[in-house]
């Protein structure tokens, strides 16, 4: 009855874009009504666009634009999503989604911001050429942040994000009030959970048979899902609980990003060197790298010595046991953890299933945690043939297990859906993070 009252109210509005447009400006469309939208690429009824009433129904069809920046710690990221309002008493379309990347991340340029402001000039000259000039004025252009940029002193962060905002200013692009920003953790879990459960149709469904999600980045890693006990509420630490208001009522997700704990963090964590002194000098080496392997390895703008260890040993065991001190006492097991439903899993868990042969990069696939770890088993015993692949696959496979296993606690038969895109849309939380720009979420 709800979502009968609110089409029926919706059928007297007209979606605008934002409020610099005028209502009158669709009167001047010329279209066809159509019926034919899909109901697993629909948005939300509460997360549209503002909405302009108008004083009789009006037959129309309307196609705006938003570009998020995703800038990691090892990348920036652009996505432009196309949106079609069809028709006023349908939901807006999400017709297609341009996606592309530059590395390394902007933190990388901590002593160099005009050069990393460079790399948001070039992305943008993806945007012009994706969304139509007529529509430029019209569209928002904004860039979060993430852990990359958590992770620096507060003055060389900013600096970053005051040349993006002038970046942003010189561009034809929309500019809205806080364009440019550092997200914080548990925006960052939720609204990625907002994308997958959107993408993959749960959000319509109105019940509580969700899929959580896992996001795997360089600098942190998240976990989001909505609990189906009350007691992994009431025992999770409170700021690991976020309510998120969706459909004129409060969800209560468990959510929690863990800061220095996405994979190549990790890996300096694993090596002992982060905050190390003597960088010129000091040789890290790890039982979890080739015997052989040595060279010079650059993160965030930094260049570390990286060896394995010539005259000792190496194999899953001694690196699990490094890569342990990681995650052990440092990750919160939820309470329903073993019981959950699936999860989708993306980011570095899709990349290093990929490289270590786990599951095909077109198709991705579902497995469970034990596959990680017999793979993890395979690539560290065999460290000289997927060298070529990466030196640092056998450390990734075995902290991924170590993660799932040690730090959230799954159990070796819980399934994982590994995505890298879900109906050809970027598994990540820059479509969630445009839905808030639309029309806040409210998470708090």
């Amino acid at each position: 009855m709800a979502l009968l009252i609110l089409l029926t109210v919706m059928s007297m509005w007209v979606l605008a874009w934002n409020h610099q447009v005028d209502a009158t400006y669709y009167h001047r469309q010329t279209v066809h009504h159509e019926h034919s939208a899909n109901m697993e690429n629909l948005l939300p009824e509460n997360l549209l666009p503002d909405i302009v009433p108008v004083s009789h129904p009006v037959n129309l069809s309307r196609t705006f634009y938003g570009i998020m920046f995703d800038a990691g710690s090892t990348g920036t990221r652009i996505h432009i999503y196309k949106f079609i309002q069809k028709d006023p008493v349908e939901l807006p379309v999400l017709d297609n989604e341009m996606y592309h990347a530059v590395k390394p991340g902007l933190s990388a340029y901590k002593d160099k911001p005009e050069e990393g402001g460079n790399t948001i000039r070039a992305l943008l000259k993806v945007a012009k050429k994706t969304v139509p000039e007529n529509e430029w004025k019209k569209t928002p252009v904004v860039l979060k942040a993430t852990a990359g940029l958590r992770l620096l002193p507060e003055e060389k962060a900013n600096a970053l994000l005051e040349e993006v905002r002038e970046v942003f200013e010189e561009s034809p692009f929309f500019v809205p009030n806080n364009s440019v920003s550092i997200m914080n953790g548990t925006n960052e879990g939720v609204l990625a959970w907002v994308t997958v459960n959107f993408l993959t149709g749960h959000l319509y469904a109105k019940t509580r048979k969700t899929v959580g999600i896992l996001d795997l980045g360089g600098g942190s890693t998240q976990i989001t899902f909505l609990p189906k006990s009350k007691k992994t509420v009431y025992t999770a630490p409170a700021s690991y609980i976020a309510n998120i208001n969706m459909f004129n009522h409060t969800l209560q997700l468990y959510t929690h990003s863990y800061l220095g704990n996405g994979l190549v963090a990790a890996r300096l964590a694993t090596l002992g060197a982060l905050g190390a002194d003597g960088l010129d000098w000091k040789v890290f080496t790890s039982s979890c790298l080739p015997k052989k392997f040595r060279e010079d390895w650059t993160f965030g703008g930094i260049t570390y010595k990286v060896s394995g260890i010539p005259d000792g040993y190496a194999g899953y065991k001694l690196c699990y046991y490094e890569v342990m001190k990681v995650v052990k006492g440092i990750v919160h097991q939820p309470f329903e953890i073993k019981g959950s439903s699936v999860f989708y899993a993306f980011s570095y868990y899709f990349d290093r299933a990929v490289e270590s042969g786990l599951i095909d990069g077109n198709r991705g696939g579902m497995v469970e945690v034990r596959d990680f770890k017999k793979r993890a088993k395979e690539v560290c015993n065999k460290m000289t043939k997927y060298r070529p692949i990466s030196p640092f696959l056998c450390m990734d496979m075995t902290y991924i297990t170590c993660l799932l296993k040690e730090g959230f606690g799954f159990k070796d038969n819980t399934v994982l859906q590994l995505a890298k895109k879900v109906n050809n849309v970027e598994t990540s939380w820059a479509l969630g993070a445009t839905f808030d720009h639309f029309n806040n979420l409210n998470i708090h």
